[in-house]
C-alpha cells in the first residue's frame, strides 16, 4: 500500500492518509477483509508520527471503512462503498448549494447553471 504525503497542501497529513486509503478501497485496490498495515508500520514507511496514523485510522473506522480489533489489526470493512458514495454525495450537495446561492445572488439563470454543471460533468468523457 503506497501513501504519498505532500507538504505543499493545506490538508493535514492524517486527512491525506484517510482520503488515499478511502480511494484505494473505492477503486478496488483494497478489498473487504484485506489487512492494512499496522499504525506503527505505516507511520514508519511514510515517516510520520504514529499518532498521525492513529488519527487517520480512527476516522476510517468511524466512517465505516475499516474495522480494528485489538491484537489482530485493521481490516477493510465490507460495507464501505455505500458509505463513501453517501459522503461524496453530501460534499457535492454542499458545493451545489453554494453554486445555487451564487446564481441567485448574481442573477445567473438556473438553465445556465445546469448547462455549466453538465459541461463540467461531461468534460472528461
Amino acid at each position: 500500500m503506497e501513501i504519498i504525503i505532500s507538504n505543499n497542501t493545506n490538508k493535514p497529513i492524517y486527512e491525506q492518509i484517510t482520503s488515499q486509503i478511502k480511494a484505494m478501497i473505492m477503486s478496488g485496490e483494497l478489498h473487504a477483509g484485506e489487512a492494512i498495515p499496522s499504525m506503527r508500520a505505516l507511520a514508519k514507511s511514510i515517516h510520520v508520527s504514529v499518532i498521525t496514523v492513529q488519527k487517520a485510522y480512527e476516522d476510517l473506522q468511524r466512517d465505516g471503512f475499516i474495522d480494528t480489533t485489538v491484537g489482530r489489526g485493521s481490516f477493510v470493512s465490507a460495507q464501505n462503498k455505500e458509505l463513501y458514495q453517501e459522503e461524496q454525495q453530501r460534499i457535492a450537495e454542499e458545493h451545489l448549494q453554494i453554486a445555487a446561492e451564487i446564481g441567485r445572488i448574481h442573477n445567473i439563470s438556473l438553465s445556465k447553471l445546469t448547462e455549466l454543471l453538465t459541461l463540467f460533468y461531461l468534460e472528461d468523457e
